[in-house]
């Protein structure tokens, strides 16, 4: 894809992804015309803001809103061509006890989103899922499926707009707010004691960058309609506790509401319409909007398997304790 010229959006944008990908657009694609980071946090905004100054990246704009608030969302997709959507409330155990904020900033924002990208003629929009979306048990992985489904169908409506809705789904972020490894860590700082909801719980692995480049490959490739789902690694948790605090204290404390022990991306009811790509999977939407054997010859995509399910506990590819000291050693620098 050609960005010279282009206006893009991030929701969410001073968030650990949004941020990431910031960074990356503005070192590889310095031409764009704009880049507009929108998100709720004046004191992340104004400290993201010092980090890339505007005398240096004059393609940057800052700009505080809500993906609640529909008119500010019509405003600030005026003249966008490319959308990354990352905003989002995501902490499993705050949704629990907060089901219906929940839902406005998931399910609300994200049909929001979508009528302002079809109002303004937006080019692309990605917007980003999560695992917990997959046979969720969640109120996050439910809001998050139904913002999945949203996004798919947007691509049927027809108003004059050739909008390209796209999703990317995938596991835990290594190092991102909220995730076990920052909390790990200051356990560790606090008094040695890591808590361990199940010695038996897996999740999938990603790294910003490469969270960063699957988004990037997905504003760039998809069809509209898709959900990718990179190919990852798993771990375990208890994996993660030995790499990070092998001295100290490990305690089972139980499953917390909302929690799977292993989660999954694609489940065996997804395996009807999943492609294997190489290094990512493709879920196509159910009912047809495109050409499939074409998208099948161009993408070299193959049908997996019935019965085929992707699930952090059953993965052929792991994370061990060595790789993941790497990991965090690197997180932390």
């Amino acid at each position: 894809m050609n960005y010279k010229n282009k206006t893009i959006l991030i929701t969410g944008g001073t968030g650990s992804l949004g941020k990431a990908l910031t960074k990356f657009i503005l070192k590889e694609h310095p031409e764009i015309k704009q880049l507009r980071v929108f998100s709720r946090d004046e004191q992340k905004q104004g400290a993201m803001a010092k980090e890339l100054p505007l005398n240096e990246y004059p393609q940057l704009q800052f700009t505080i809103g809500d993906v609640r608030d529909k008119e500010r969302l019509f405003r600030v997709c005026d003249g966008v061509d490319l959308v990354i959507h990352t905003a989002a409330m995501k902490d499993v155990h705050i949704a629990e006890n907060n089901p219906d904020e929940c839902i406005k900033t998931n399910i609300g924002g994200a049909q929001n989103l979508i009528e302002a990208c079809l109002a303004n003629k937006v080019e692309r929009v990605v917007a980003l899922s999560t695992d917990k979306a997959c046979t969720p048990v969640s109120l996050y992985g439910a809001t998050k499926l139904v913002s999945d489904k949203l996004f798919i169908a947007a691509n049927t409506i027809k108003n004059g707009s050739h909008t390209k809705f796209s999703v990317v789904r995938y596991g835990n972020m290594m190092g991102s707010s909220g995730s076990v490894v920052p909390f790990f860590l200051k356990k560790k700082q606090e008094g040695g004691v890591l808590p361990i909801t199940d010695p038996n719980m897996t999740r999938f692995n990603i790294s910003l960058l490469e969270g960063v480049k699957m988004v990037m490959l997905t504003l760039e490739q998809a069809w509209g309609g898709e959900i990718l789902v990179p190919k990852l690694r798993s771990y375990k948790i208890m994996d993660v506790a030995n790499a990070i605090g092998p001295e100290c204290e490990k305690p089972i404390v139980g499953i917390r509401p909302g929690e799977k022990v292993h989660e999954e991306m694609i489940s065996q009811t997804d395996a009807f319409y999943t492609y294997d790509l190489g290094t990512y999977y493709t879920i196509v939407p159910p009912v047809p909007i495109w050409d499939i054997d074409n998208y099948i010859k161009i993408f070299n995509a193959k049908k997996v398997p019935i019965g085929f399910s992707y699930n952090s506990g059953d993965n052929t590819a792991w994370e061990s304790v060595a790789s993941l000291r790497t990991l965090i050693k690197d997180f932390k620098n």
